[in-house]
């Protein structure tokens, strides 16, 4: 009888038990899948900001504005070729459920900056020539249903429309966008800054501030020293400003999820534990169940090397069947967990780093549960399993 007939005879033997093991090992690859790539969407969503791109805010806080003013005299130093202000609108369509990212940005040079950002739908022409336009990502598209021409409403929030609080902006999709690297969301909702500034100024009487000022260097500058000079413009006030790296912007958003990958071991590492004991749990009893019959083969002339290797081998067998479906389940439920973090942690991807991690965890499961019983099985003497009851 060769290897493989043994092993489905003696793992079905118990079918029931065999598959809540193999569905248990399923569920901590699946969510080791998972949990990793969280960690590694994160990180590689700061790993892909390109550092030419520079980012000004409020030395006090993110949610502090700058004065316009500012960004006229970050452009006249030395180094700096194009500078964006860029304003979180923080509006609400048709229910506060409904988030997503929306900016009052200058159309022409944030596609200029941003030439990752490519329009797949619609023309940028358009966007730039159409005051009321608005630029949308791919996953808003797919989360809404939108397309161009449609007419978009956002009411207000943080900025209410000068009509009244319960009169809309109203907006049109001139364009749709997607993205060709993760460091950009691809649910964005984009409009011009001048229609912003000066719908804002009719009801505020005074212009509005910037959120930050997104600019890039030019090739070859010193960006330490356009960051120092930065910094040292508004030492002073009205507002100080820190200026930082594009990478070191996406960090902070990063940092704001707490320790992500302390969490991701931690929680990882206490469910494969708890996986690890019930695989060498059931490997232990199914190691028990056939004692007498590791005695019958000894007695028919197999080696003990032969027999650790089998019962390891089952072992083996049992966790890589659950590996596997549960790397088939990150895989085929990405798509699905992408859309349902998109909001929070947008470009969701299982890696194939992850991928390859899931494959070692589950051999080291394989071997870790099966290796005292393989132990055992080569040292019994065939006398004393056959007398085993």
């Amino acid at each position: 009888m060769d290897f493989w007939t043994l092993t489905r005879r003696n793992l079905l033997r118990h079918p029931l038990r065999t598959f809540l093991t193999c569905g248990a090992i399923a569920l901590a690859i699946f969510l080791v899948c998972t949990l990793r790539s969280l960690v590694t969407t994160l990180d590689n969503t700061a790993a892909a900001a390109r550092n030419e791109r520079l980012w000004v805010q409020s030395a006090v806080s993110l949610f502090v504005g700058l004065p316009q003013a500012y960004q006229s005299k970050i452009e006249a130093v030395e180094g700096v070729e194009v500078v964006c202000p860029w304003q979180w609108f923080g509006g609400i369509y048709q229910d506060p459920k409904n988030f997503f990212s929306q900016f009052a940005v200058d159309p022409v040079k944030t596609f200029d900056l941003y030439p990752e950002m490519k329009v797949i739908d619609g023309s940028l022409d358009e966007f730039v020539a159409d005051r009321r336009g608005a630029m949308v990502g791919q996953g808003l598209v797919d989360r809404f249903g939108w397309k161009v021409g449609d007419k978009i409403p956002l009411l207000g929030a943080l900025f209410p429309h000068p009509e009244g609080s319960d009169v809309p902006w109203e907006f049109e999709i001139r364009g749709i966008y997607e993205p060709e690297a993760n460091n950009v969301d691809n649910q964005m909702f984009l409009f011009h800054w001048e229609y912003f500034a000066e719908t804002y100024e009719l009801g505020e009487g005074q212009p509005p501030d910037a959120g930050t000022f997104v600019m890039r260097t030019e090739p070859g500058s010193d960006q330490k020293r356009v960051m120092r000079e930065v910094d040292a413009l508004f030492e002073n006030g009205p507002q100080r400003v820190q200026t930082t790296t594009e990478s070191e912007f996406q960090a902070q958003f990063v940092s704001m999820y707490g320790n992500v990958g302390f969490f991701v071991t931690v929680i990882g590492g206490a469910v494969l534990f708890a996986i690890l004991l019930a695989a060498l749990n059931t490997m232990l009893m199914a190691a028990r169940e056939q004692t007498r019959d590791v005695g019958v083969l000894k007695a028919l002339g197999f080696s003990d090397g032969r027999l650790f290797r089998y019962l390891l081998g089952q072992s083996f067998v049992l966790c890589l069947v659950g590996g596997a479906i549960g790397i088939g389940l990150a895989l085929l439920l990405e798509k699905g967990i992408g859309k349902a973090f998109a909001t929070m942690l947008p470009n969701y991807t299982v890696v194939p780093q992850t991928l390859v991690l899931a494959v070692g965890i589950t051999l080291a499961l394989g071997l870790l549960a099966g290796l005292l019983p393989a132990l055992r099985a080569r040292s019994i003497l065939p006398v004393n399993a056959l007398a085993d009851r």
